[in-house]
């Protein structure tokens, strides 16, 4: 099954070994996984938001997303089937930038992921807020495909790339975790690589 991976498995002199999480294989590839069909998208219908528990609902249209500060991140990247691939560069909207536009209630903790397709995924506000966790429509300095997201993608990078939802279209903040949709098939809750968090 990863014969591909261990083809294209950097030389063992290059790789810091304490940069790979356990039971994971380096590829230079980036494969293509996702559940569905890759969805068409229109920039003028497109719209980001952020509900749930917050003052005030926000919505945000292609052009007033695009108008946010921009942040470039550099990043590994370790996917659930066992691959992880070094050194990505990642160019987007920090997420503690967006949340500069929303007020949240005291009592959220937690944020359900929304993309297009109805896909969703779940996340502690604790790991959504840090610094280097974005929303990326750039990668290694190319627009992202639609196969791998575009226009746009989370990047959580410290877990499993599950977690870094493609096409995503909204932040829900919640009171309490809650299952996204390969949680509920199973999944972990919350998916850290070097905890090996790959099924509940």
């Amino acid at each position: 099954m990863f014969d591909f991976f261990h083809r294209e498995q950097r030389s063992e002199q290059t790789i810091d070994p304490s940069r790979i999480p356990p039971g994971q294989v380096v590829t230079r590839k980036w494969p293509v996984l996702h559940y569905g069909n890759v969805p068409t998208v229109d920039p003028k219908t497109w719209d980001f938001r952020l509900f749930g528990l917050v003052q005030q609902p926000v919505r945000l249209s292609w052009d007033e997303f695009h108008e946010l500060p921009r942040t470039t991140i550099h990043c590994d990247i370790h996917c659930v089937t066992r691959w992880s691939r070094l050194d990505n560069t990642f160019t987007g909207v920090a997420v503690k930038d967006l949340l500069e536009r929303v007020q949240l209630q005291p009592t959220a903790k937690f944020v359900m992921i929304h993309a297009e397709n109805g896909f969703t995924t779940n996340l502690p506000l604790d790991d959504l807020l840090r610094p280097n966790v974005l929303l990326a429509d750039t990668h290694d300095d190319q627009p992202l495909t639609p196969e791998h997201g575009w226009p746009l993608r989370l990047v959580v990078p410290h877990l499993y790339f599950w977690k870094s939802a493609k096409w995503v279209r909204g932040f829900e903040f919640l009171a309490t975790d809650r299952p996204g949709f390969w949680e509920q098939y199973g999944y972990h809750m919350r998916g850290d690589p070097w905890k090996e968090e790959r099924y509940s």
